[in-house]
């Protein structure tokens, strides 16, 4: 019977084409408390649920971050939302919704000016300017970017420059001629003003590849978003304004997915504006919501001095995969340029990743030398329970594979920042960053999570389900983490029901007070009984989302923090309760003893009536932490 029931378990752990991706075996840590590292109140008041994992899946995992969990290292923790001091709360972006803010795009910026050589800082440390040898064993994701067309055109050059500006006030123009024609065609609210169109510049460290062929996004408008939250502001403020007007080719149910979507309004105008390809010899494509502009011709004045080129695959010796590398290059020879490669690899100890790390703590997090030790760096942000998963080939995994990785930025052959990140089948999750703290002023907290986001965007050919970018845990009273909110449009995980509601109704919310059952403002909404939220979110002022709250790495609970909190993994309820769950039927765990794995049900008689009673109370507080469906996949470890 137990054979029968593991086969059964690992039957659960296999991947869309039936490949078996191991199992995940854990074992309950219970409740603990430590220290907060947010409030700093001085007491053990920071309480959470842990789990030990010796192994994980990335499915499971997925859906253990769907209810809240996080790791550090092999220790997986979820806080305890209603009793814990400073609430928790898991913070994601879709990331084709993404709209990159004033801050994070001047941080964008900022790098491309240093890697052409333009940027002026004071507090600037010169790179040496000969290349290392690269100590990077894992597949990468390779950009070396280099100098002149930071701006689309060349630099010094006021004419070039001038042309360049004439020409994007030109296509803002025909994007606003096209918005006119669509309100004069009933296709747009005619009593209401419309933004005004802004078409800006693609730096070359953004553009891709086309697959179409040898064109290079040059610019780009977000103007479809700003239009859609326009309409969708007027359909709120008047209800009764017929359907008719809103949308002409829609019928009264598809208004508000189709005629308000961002995605859609873009495609609308973008077909608007095929006469600009006949006068400028560009391509205009709406993607995502965003109108793009591209050039239809090697030699337009407009892409001057970008070269793009198919680096061929290389054989990956550390991730056992093979994954294409994109080369970026520009010809001019002019000013010092420096070149920025990104390397995504396994994650594995890497004495210059670790060196850069303690230089990091001691400088940025004044840590002392002492406690900045190569073990606890192990532990942290190298040891992971994750199971590897390689990629397949056939759309379900990316070329990477799914689980745990570094993402290091290297300039001129010097590592400069790591990103530790884990890469699970519908999302990248952000883990920790650490970088050189003589690079401050570059931002390289904006720089790379701007990579990552970039980074899910374009694996989403090869793994169509990567939609996501976490963000790690949203903590309202904690200013540190308002820079995660600055990441639009974000949504937070009800800490009840498990349901992701957008940010801006859940500020309103929590400027009340800590812990909030989100998904209560759809229940009430839906039940007539609604909150003053609209109204408060049309007076509410923005501020500290968007201030240069500089490169605040997510801030994990140190392993630390959890050798030294105190266990009360007792008969006393956890009060992670949730919908639907209750005290629940814990006959159905996966219960790991001795090297077996058998349902609790079929093991109920091996214990005494006092064992079996203590062990049913730590099931269901297992089983309330997880949820019942993954607790009936995970193997609850006794030891053994």
């Amino acid at each position: 019977m137990a054979g029968k029931t593991r086969n059964e378990a690992s039957s659960s752990k296999t991947g869309s084409g039936g490949r078996h991706r191991g199992e995940s075996v854990v074992f309950d840590a219970g409740r603990r408390k430590s220290s907060c590292g947010y409030c700093r109140s001085g007491s053990r008041s920071s309480i959470s649920h842990g789990l030990w994992a010796h192994s994980i899946t990335v499915e499971d995992y997925q859906d253990l971050l769907d209810r809240g969990w996080r790791r550090s290292g092999s220790f997986l923790y979820k806080p305890e939302m209603e009793k814990t001091c400073c609430p928790s709360y898991t913070i994601r972006l879709r990331v084709d919704d993404f709209v990159p803010s004033k801050e994070q795009l001047r941080a964008s910026k900022r790098m491309q000016r240093f890697l052409d050589g333009t940027l002026n800082a004071k507090k600037q440390e010169q790179i040496d300017d000969g290349p290392k040898a690269s100590k990077s064993s894992g597949s990468c994701i390779h950009h070396e970017v280099s100098g002149s067309a930071a701006k689309g055109s060349l630099p010094g050059k006021d004419g070039e420059k001038n042309k360049v500006e004439a020409f994007m006030h030109y296509l803002s123009d025909q994007i606003d001629d096209a918005v006119r024609a669509c309100t004069e065609n009933g296709e747009f609210v005619c009593d209401v003003k419309l933004p005004k169109a802004s078409v800006k510049i693609v730096l070359p460290a953004q553009r891709k590849l086309q697959v179409e062929g040898s064109e290079d996004l040059l610019y780009s408008s977000n103007i479809s978003f700003q239009i859609a939250a326009t309409l969708r502001r007027a359909q709120s403020a008047e209800k009764d304004v017929p359907c008719s007007k809103l949308a002409r080719h829609n019928t009264e149910n598809d208004v508000a997915s189709l005629a308000y979507s961002p995605k859609t309004i873009a495609e609308k105008l973008a077909s608007s504006l095929n006469h600009v390809v006949k006068v400028s010899g560009i391509t205009v494509r709406a993607c995502n919501g965003h109108i793009n502009f591209y050039s239809a011709r090697e030699n337009n004045f407009l892409s001057d001095g970008i070269q793009i080129v198919n680096v061929p695959k290389e054989s990956s010796t550390g991730s056992g995969s093979e994954e294409g590398c994109l080369k970026k290059n520009s010809g001019c020879p002019q000013a010092k340029r420096r070149k920025l490669e990104i390397r995504l690899k396994r994650s594995s100890f890497d004495p210059e990743e670790f060196a850069l790390y303690r230089k990091y703590q001691i400088k940025v997090h004044n840590d002392t030398p002492e406690h900045v030790m190569e073990s606890s760096y192990r532990r942290f942000l190298v040891d992971t329970p994750l199971v590897f998963v390689p990629p397949t080939g056939d759309d379900t995994v990316p070329p990477c594979g799914f689980g745990s990785f570094h993402q290091q930025y290297v300039i001129d052959g010097q590592l400069v920042a790591v990103g530790v990140v884990d890469i699970l089948p519908k999302c990248l999750s952000s883990k920790y960053l650490f970088w050189d703290p003589d690079l401050a002023f570059l931002s390289l907290g904006k720089y790379s999570a701007l990579q990552e986001i970039g980074w899910v965007k374009e694996n989403q050919a090869h793994c169509p389900s990567l939609q996501y970018y976490y963000l790690g845990y949203y903590i309202h009273s904690c200013s540190k983490m308002r820079y995660k909110a600055a990441y639009h449009p974000s949504e937070l995980l009800c800490p009840l029901r498990y349901l992701w509601i957008p940010f801006d109704i859940a500020r309103p919310l929590l400027d009340r007070e800590p812990y909030v059952v989100l998904s209560d403002f759809a229940v009430l909404q839906n039940g007539g009984s609604t909150p003053r939220v609209p109204e408060i979110l049309a007076e509410m002022k923005h501020d500290g989302l968007n201030k240069d709250s500089n490169d605040i790495d997510d801030e994990e609970m140190d392993y630390a923090d959890f050798v030294n909190s105190d266990d009360e993994s007792d008969t006393e309820a956890d009060g992670l309760t949730s919908v639907g769950i209750g005290d629940g039927d814990v006959s159905n765990i996966l219960i790991g003893l001795k090297k077996s794995c058998v349902r609790f049900k079929d093991l109920q008689h091996a214990f005494s009536p006092q064992e079996r009673a203590f062990l049913e109370t730590q099931l269901r507080g297992y089983m309330r932490a997880v949820g019942a469906e993954i607790a009936g996949r995970m193997v609850y470890s006794l030891g053994g």
